[in-house]
């Protein structure tokens, strides 16, 4: 058997996320079905993270396996991109490995992206690609409550109740927070995450960014390790996957 990483986009709207399930459409299984349709045998795609439903990727990182060497990649990959297009998936690029590769247990660490629109008016352009919120966002609150999401702790208050990782145990390497005009950016990076965490940090940041929250109850929230104190977490439309490092 051969192995191929990919590395594909895709906008996530439409899909029930990545992994294939008995009911709906999902990433996974639209690029399995089209693989073992060009490769001419059942093709299995093993992907580095599950996103949720909504959640977009702008460098998702797959492997599969295949029985006989891929001459032409490049010819593979334009013909998966023929198919995939009217589903908004692309195929970045197709990577020989050695069958040690693994998508999800070779990876170092994770980055998530998650934009905001700070703005009165609705985004048109960027519709579905961000949240958009209102009411002012104040840049100091929000990067004092970014930063004490750093590191290593107990993320239970973040963490999705049908989550079944074994541990609430993360570390988070950084939380950057940028601001471009009315266009906010908050980059978390991991060597996992928690089912919903990212979203759900985002959620508590945007009402301690509204000063709804002052620190003192962020604080308190993060640590109270309960999911009922927890923030509505962010819509899912304004999470990407942006890379996974190997």
């Amino acid at each position: 058997m051969f192995r191929y990483q990919i590395l594909i986009e895709y906008e996530g709207s439409k899909f029930i996320g990545w992994q294939t399930q008995k009911k709906g459409n999902s990433v996974q299984k639209s690029i399995e079905k089209i693989l073992s349709k060009l490769l001419k045998e059942k093709i299995n795609v093993i992907g580095a993270g599950r996103t949720d439903a909504g959640v977009h990727a702008l460098e998702q990182s797959a492997h599969f396996d295949v029985k006989k060497i891929i001459n032409n990649k490049k010819k593979l990959m334009n013909s998966l991109n023929y198919f995939l297009k009217k589903k908004l998936i692309s195929i970045i690029s197709i990577i020989k490995r050695n069958n040690s590769f693994h998508a999800r247990y070779s990876a170092k660490f994770r980055i998530y992206k998650y934009i905001i629109f700070n703005r009165e008016s609705n985004p048109s352009i960027f519709i579905n690609r961000g949240w958009h919120i209102k009411n002012k966002i104040y840049m100091d609150t929000i990067k004092l409550g970014a930063k004490l999401l750093e590191g290593k702790k107990d993320f239970s208050t973040f963490r999705a109740s049908k989550c079944n990782a074994k541990s609430p145990i993360r570390t988070i390497n950084y939380v950057k927070v940028k601001k471009r005009k009315n266009q906010i950016e908050l980059e978390f990076k991991s060597q996992s995450f928690l089912q919903q965490q990212v979203r759900s940090m985002v959620g508590c940041l945007k009402v301690l960014g509204e000063k709804k929250w002052n620190i003192k109850k962020f604080k308190a929230v993060l640590v109270s390790k309960k999911r009922k104190l927890c923030a509505p977490p962010a819509p899912p439309y304004g999470l990407f996957l942006e890379k996974v490092i190997y």
